[in-house]
């Protein structure tokens, strides 16, 4: 007998009403490289077949994740073990919006997939201010109603976007982000409230920060050699200095340690456990290499559904949380403006208009009048402007953009509260720094 069949059955969670999935998924962003060089299908699909006898049935990847979508088409191929896959479209930034295009991502990732049907597929969006994001997501719930997409989810979207899609009429399902002990932003912020209020469940990803939420790491030095770190840690490495650096991390990892002592179980399971509990998260998404050492991880992870966190265990947590420093902006502002906590770093070359980006924020830093003009005749000639910032107060004029989608009148819904940033501003527009406070 196996012995996975004594091991912590998971949680379960529906999206979108309809689509049940373990609340523990595996990340296959291991697969794109920067941690193994080469992908063996069928140790692979030996590795997928264990997760789902343990429970772990649902995969998590995207169209740039290395080999990982042709790994579920070969396991589809070889395998009588069913599994669910979600994938991701992250297209290039070309401007093109035809459903053509749409279609033909779609298909290709079917394909590769061997599905007849994509059980989730989340978009990511690296422009706010390039209106493309909508026009392809429009697509996508054109391919929904299709049937080729049972559900529409998006990747590192913050509040304000989320919340103008969904009123848009886009049936959003889910939202993933990075949240762990020390990401706190899905609670700091908006986030959590939007999705509760419509139903839209986060997946948390970036749980375990790629193995630094271990006892491998408890009252270890600092790691100065960047290049001998896999991309997992590489990434969450900057996520650590973002929050006040090594000893911040090392006092959330000694109390995560006093915990799972307490609980007879890993500090990865603690770290999960954590992340669970918080309103909003549907799952949590822990990464795996589909190797043939991915069991010896699989007893660890499940237990996090285990045991409970009771109200002195999350007391602690928090007054351990109290010396970290809140990470800028909301969830998924690390891929389109600094600090860039990504493996790679500096992503800034996926932006438009990106001087012009830098010219306004110091300007507001400086506290200067920010006068943003659409391009507009009728502005010159009645002497406005659509919006104008003086410090922390935006005034709009009163009316609003045409949707680019012609099947809906108003972008954003009819009564929709837009909280505007800069990035969210269309870049057809022309801004005029002023002096005048």
């Amino acid at each position: 007998m196996s012995s996975l069949t004594f091991l912590s059955q998971p949680e379960k969670v529906l999206i979108g009403k309809t689509l049940e999935v373990p609340r523990m998924i595996s990340g296959l962003w291991q697969l794109a490289g920067g941690h193994d060089k080469h992908v063996d299908l069928d140790v692979a699909t030996a590795a997928m077949d264990s997760l789902i006898s343990s429970g772990l049935d649902c995969f998590d990847m995207a169209d740039h994740y290395g080999d990982a979508e042709l790994v579920v088409g070969h396991h589809h191929r070889v395998s009588q073990q069913r599994m669910i896959a979600f994938t991701k479209w992250c297209p290039a930034e070309n401007g093109i919006k035809t459903f053509q295009q749409a279609e033909e991502a779609v298909n290709l990732a079917l394909t590769r997939m061997g599905q007849r049907q994509i059980a989730l597929m989340q978009y990511h969006v690296w422009d706010y201010s390039d209106d493309t994001y909508i026009h392809n997501l429009f697509h996508l719930r054109t391919l929904h109603e299709l049937g080729k997409i049972q559900h529409i989810g998006l990747t590192n979207v913050d509040a304000a976007h989320l919340e103008l899609l969904l009123n848009s009429g886009l049936p959003i399902a889910t939202n993933q982000v990075s949240c762990s002990v020390i990401d706190r932003r899905l609670v700091r912020n908006r986030l959590t409230s939007v999705c509760l209020e419509h139903s839209v469940k986060i997946l948390a990803y970036g749980t375990l920060l790629g193995g630094f939420l271990s006892e491998k790491w408890l009252g270890q030095p600092e790691p100065t050699d960047l290049e001998s770190l896999n991309w997992s840690l590489r990434k969450y490495l900057r996520f650590i200095n973002a929050v006040g650096g090594w000893t911040c991390y090392q006092t959330v990892l000694q109390t995560l340690d006093s915990i799972a002592r307490k609980h007879s179980v890993s500090i990865a399971a603690v770290a999960t456990r954590h992340v669970l509990d918080l309103p909003a998260v549907g799952a949590v998404i822990v990464g795996s290499r589909l190797s043939t050492e991915s069991d010896k991880y699989t007893t660890s992870n499940l237990s996090a559904f285990s045991f409970s966190l009771d109200e002195e265990d999350r007391a602690l947590i928090s007054n351990a949380q109290e010396n970290l420093t809140d990470i800028p902006g909301d969830c998924g502002d690390e891929y389109r403006r600094a600090p860039y906590l990504t493996a790679s770093g500096d992503l800034s070359h996926h932006l438009t208009n990106l001087k012009q980006h830098s010219q306004i924020s110091k300007a507001i830093a400086e506290g200067k009048r920010i006068e943003y003009s659409s391009g507009s005749p009728w502005e010159p000639l009645a002497s406005y402007s659509r919006a104008v910032r003086t410090g922390s107060i935006i005034r709009v004029s009163g009316t609003t953009a045409n949707s680019p989608i012609t099947s809906i009148p108003v972008l954003g819904g009819r009564v929709c509260e837009v909280k505007l940033s800069l990035q969210s501003i269309s870049s057809r527009g022309r801004f005029k720094l002023s002096g005048d406070r």
